[in-house]
């Protein structure tokens, strides 16, 4: 799958992310890192690119599903831009967090699905921008680590809460503390990628992907990913109770009836998404 985008868009004074809509995907977007020269590392600048894009496609209702991809063809993201570090005061290091942050939690606080099409290096910050999505492709050529303690700080981009949710304390602390690499075929045995595919296929995969969860409901799709979100760090109890709140958002929707209807009909359902 390599559709051509109907829509192509940079964001105001932003040259370093681009928002795609492929024409053969509706309800797709893609937020395509594009510091290609850099290896996508997250310099401020592209911090602030990467929050403006997450909140422009926050507020895109005809948005049903993201893919976050790179346009350089030796990395996903190598993590921080260790050399505008370098030159930074203790000041400018906390001035740099918060915008730091945004980015991370503009792509985790996405409503609809997101998925990481991983190529190459996913190197701290890089694997924390792929661990905020929801699902992650891998391509035989990913190699993935948090290696944050090998020049003395720890994963800030929420590495620590993320990988240890997706893999176990163990299984977490053992990257963490090693700062080691691990290729694809492990990341896909431990469960930290959800699709390993050859290599180069990375992005069709998960193009194809999301336009498969872009394909149903989007009031159930969106509703799904919020209780499970919230439902995952509260008791059972506690959970189901948010289960049950999302259910009756959707069970009184115009996607139930429309999806009864078109079951009923024997028809591909016409979604009003509301």
């Amino acid at each position: 799958m390599d559709p051509a985008p109907s829509d192509r868009r940079t964001l105001p004074g932003v040259n370093s992310v681009t928002i795609l809509r492929p024409d053969d995907a509706p309800g797709v977007a893609e937020l395509v890192l594009d510091r290609a020269e850099a290896l996508n590392a997250i310099s401020t600048e592209h911090a602030r690119a990467i929050a403006a894009a997450t909140a422009t496609l926050a507020d895109d209702a005809t948005v049903r599903a993201v893919v976050v991809s790179s346009a350089s063809d030796r990395a996903f993201c190598v993590g921080a831009d260790l050399k505008e570090r370098n030159t930074l005061d203790d000041d400018g290091l906390r001035r740099q967090r918060p915008v730091f942050r945004a980015a991370f939690t503009g792509v985790l606080d996405l409503p609809v699905p997101t998925v990481a099409a991983v190529h190459g290096h996913a190197l701290g910050g890089g694997l924390e921008l792929a661990l905020s999505c929801d699902l992650i492709v891998a391509d035989e050529t990913a190699t993935l680590g948090l290696p944050e303690v090998s020049v003395g700080v720890i994963p800030g981009g929420g590495g620590t809460q993320l990988l240890t949710r997706r893999l176990g304390w163990s299984r977490a602390a053992d990257l963490v503390f090693t700062a080691r690499r691990m290729d694809a075929a492990e990341a896909y045995r431990l469960g930290l990628a959800d699709r390993l595919v050859p290599p180069g296929g990375a992005r069709d995969t998960a193009l194809e992907l999301a336009a498969t969860v872009a394909a149903h409901s989007p009031v159930g799709v969106r509703s799904s990913k919020r209780a499970m979100r919230l439902g995952f760090d509260a008791d059972l109890r506690a959970g189901l109770e948010i289960e049950d709140a999302a259910w009756r958002t959707t069970a009184f929707s115009g996607d139930r009836k429309e999806g009864v209807a078109a079951f009923n009909e024997k028809r591909r359902p016409d979604w009003p998404g509301e």
